[in-house]
């Protein structure tokens, strides 16, 4: 252990004394690693608070007066690692007539254990927020489209047809053009990204009560399944199709046999058509859903359009599934059970038309704002991935310059020392090998879920993330979660830290993941069912298992550390439990 873990890291935030509680929950399927200091300065403090702000403006819960300006209070780096603020959505359920600051809990932060209670502020209650917020539920109940949500993804869709020639452009622009995109499409895109995610609480919050009222809870996971529309499954869907040509072609097949470095290169090489067919359709296939890949929100992290063998390899775990479990017919078996569940319960709630209204319209809320949210999350992905493509070609040059040592290393300068860099960059060899080192030792750890304002630990308390767990779990043991999408499924556990390698993973596997962003989906498809370690209602893994139709528990605390590798396991959606055999 260094003395620098008993540092701030390079972009650390002192934390709110207004709003004192944070969590990891949920941003770190979008953060799982620390943040570096460009992805940080140039986009999250830089655009991302002010972004959120304008969310929670929009949705009526807060003014922007009750923030200090040039200080992060909803968004915090503590160790590297970034942090929501809890406080500041609690006070949104206050203010949100039929939410509750537990319902919020709930919906975006799961089960997990030692999270602080709400304790009320001066001015907490405010009656005129509370009637912005209920013109808002309104609006979300009876609005029929998200037309602002496909003109936003058209336009970055035009940024990515009418990308330069980054290699024709000199350092100065390459940083102007990320500046510029940033500058234009951040703030906005991450204001309509949260507002959409808040939105989408409360149908999902009406349907849960409804559930609970005519007896069974569990419902609730049923009625939000099979929605469609929900971009992060999208790849998936494209994959499982490259899939099927690879597993229906013994000349693809066989050139995935030998394995998927230079599989490419073999393929493209190749006279035989089913590999030319295949090369055509993952070229575009990469086209549309490049910008996908494990922290994809970071600048400086892989995707599959820079590093082509990381979706490759999820297709060579999907080529080897049965037809029998096409996410296409999972899927299809969800919506009709949720559109047969929904008219059962309409039918049930005759005597009550009003509780009958609101329902049947939260259940056609549900699917345009659960399918949105991913939406505008996906949006922001290709617009950030944009600029990530410029930086490279920057960092490609400083690695020939003998600047860099890799490509990526353009990530380990903040913005505001961009343009002193560009004009000495031989001055900053020394700062950059520090922070790769520094960035290696946090990355090792394991950050605490949950910390408050003046009890936030140094690094150098944390655990690492390969410790082993003193309570790993036996045979006949039960743990309990958070159900996701409902089903139950045995199998043999396997247990992915990195979606970056799903070699162990076999079809009719279990896959137990410590988090999941979109880079994970397609190893949802291989497996039977899915368990992850932390989750809430609207995480990235409760949306997907249940447009992709397999059992998934999250918010199993400790789960890739307690559950054995290679064990068997049942998996239990319904009831929200992961069963040791």
């Amino acid at each position: 252990m260094t003395a620098r873990l008993e540092q701030d890291w390079v972009v650390d935030n002192a934390p709110s004394e207004r709003f004192r509680i944070y969590t990891r929950a949920n941003v770190g399927e979008v953060f799982p690693d620390p943040v570096t200091p460009l992805s940080w300065t140039i986009a999250g403090a830089k655009y991302g608070e002010l972004g959120w702000r304008d969310a929670l403006e929009r949705f009526g819960a807060v003014t922007h007066d009750e923030f200090k300006d040039g200080e992060l209070e909803i968004l915090g780096v503590f160790g590297g690692y970034c942090y929501l603020n809890v406080s500041v959505s609690r006070l949104m359920g206050v203010r949100t007539p039929g939410l509750t600051w537990e319902a919020i809990d709930y919906s975006l932060f799961g089960v997990q254990p030692g999270v602080p209670p709400y304790e009320p502020h001066p001015g907490d209650e405010d009656e005129e927020r509370a009637a912005q917020c209920g013109a808002t539920l309104q609006w979300i109940l009876t609005t029929e489209s998200l037309p602002d949500l496909v003109e936003q993804q058209r336009a970055i869709a035009e940024l990515r047809a009418n990308r330069p020639d980054f290699t024709a452009l000199s350092n100065e622009e390459l940083l102007g053009y990320l500046r510029s995109t940033m500058g234009t499409w951040f703030r906005r895109l991450f204001a309509e990204h949260l507002f959409i995610t808040y939105c989408s609480t409360v149908p999902a919050g009406i349907i849960g009560q409804v559930a609970a009222a005519v007896g069974d809870p569990n419902l609730a996971n049923r009625l939000i399944a099979g929605i469609g529309g929900v971009d992060s499954a999208a790849p998936s869907w494209a994959m499982w199709e490259l899939g099927r040509i690879a597993a229906g072609s013994p000349t693809v097949t066989a050139e995935f046999e030998k394995g998927v470095d230079g599989l490419l290169d073999r393929l493209r090489t190749s006279d035989d058509g089913d590999a030319k067919r295949f090369v055509d359709a993952f070229d575009a296939f990469l086209y549309e859903f490049g910008s996908r890949g494990p922290n994809e929100w970071e600048m400086r992290s892989p995707t599959w359009e820079t590093r082509p063998a990381l979706a490759l390899a999820a297709i060579d775990r999907m080529r080897l599934t049965p037809d029998i479990d096409a996410p296409q017919k999972h899927n299809e078996a969800m919506a009709a059970d949720r559109e047969a569940l929904a008219a059962e319960i309409i039918e049930k709630l005759a005597d009550d038309p009003e509780t009958q209204g609101q329902f049947a319209a939260a259940v056609r809320a549900a699917g345009i704002f659960l399918a949105g949210r991913e939406r505008t999350k996906t949006t922001i992905i290709r617009q950030v991935h944009e600029g990530r493509m410029a930086m490279r070609e920057l960092g490609r040059r400083m690695v020939e310059a003998g600047h860099f040592e890799d490509v990526n290393d353009f990530g380990m300068i903040r913005d505001d020392e961009y343009d002193a860099f560009l004009a000495d960059p031989a001055s900053f060899t020394e700062t950059i090998r520090e922070r790769k080192e520094w960035y290696d030792e946090l990355t090792a750890l394991d950050p605490t879920f949950v910390v408050t304002t003046g009890n936030i630990p140094r690094p150098s308390a944390w655990p690492r993330k390969d410790a082993v767990s003193p309570d790993v779990a036996a045979a006949g043991d039960v743990l309990s979660g958070l159900p996701g999408c409902p089903g139950v499924a045995t199998g043999r556990a396997r247990v992915i830290l990195d979606s970056n390698d799903p070699t162990a993973l076999e079809p009719g596997d279990v896959l137990v993941a410590p988090i999941t962003d979109p880079s994970w989906t397609p190893l949802f498809v291989p497996a039977c069912a899915v368990v992850v370690d932390v989750g809430a209602q609207i995480s990235h893994a409760i949306i997907v298992s249940r447009e992709l139709g397999i059992p998934c528990v999250v918010s199993v605390t400790g789960g890739t550390k307690r559950i054995p590798d290679g064990a068997t396991v049942t998996v239990d959606g319904t009831a929200g439990t992961v069963t040791v055999h």
